[in-house]
């Protein structure tokens, strides 16, 4: 199994640069495209919470998504933001990166090497 997970979208260049450095690191990664292997509630919970992280903390507030539901002014709980995530990924930061019981937004890409 590998020793790095990134979650990621392929379009993204953040994500292209984080799988670079994590690759020339030497180690061994799973990279996950959660838009083809949607997370589920329960999985997007356990990854924030090893992390140590709110849903607010990798909420992308440019998207048009954002914008439609109209999440600035109403805001929903922890739970209720979770699920919409898991709904409409593009409201997720990307991409999160696990190493054991360790996640990180790696934003910017160099963050990434906290893990390695």
């Amino acid at each position: 199994m590998a020793d790095i997970t990134i979650y990621h979208k392929p379009t993204c260049s953040t994500c292209r640069n984080v799988i670079k450095l994590v690759e020339a690191s030497g180690h061994t990664i799973r990279a996950i495209n959660y838009y083809e292997q949607p997370f589920t509630t329960a999985q997007l919970s356990s990854l924030l919470q090893k992390g140590k992280l709110r849903a607010t903390d990798v909420l992308r507030t440019k998207e048009d998504i954002y914008k439609t539901l109209n999440l600035k002014s109403s805001m929903p709980d922890e739970e209720a933001l979770i699920k919409l995530m898991v709904q409409y990924p593009d409201l997720i930061q990307r991409p999160l990166v696990e190493r054991g019981a360790t996640v990180i937004l790696a934003r910017p890409p160099e963050t990434v090497k906290t893990l390695l």
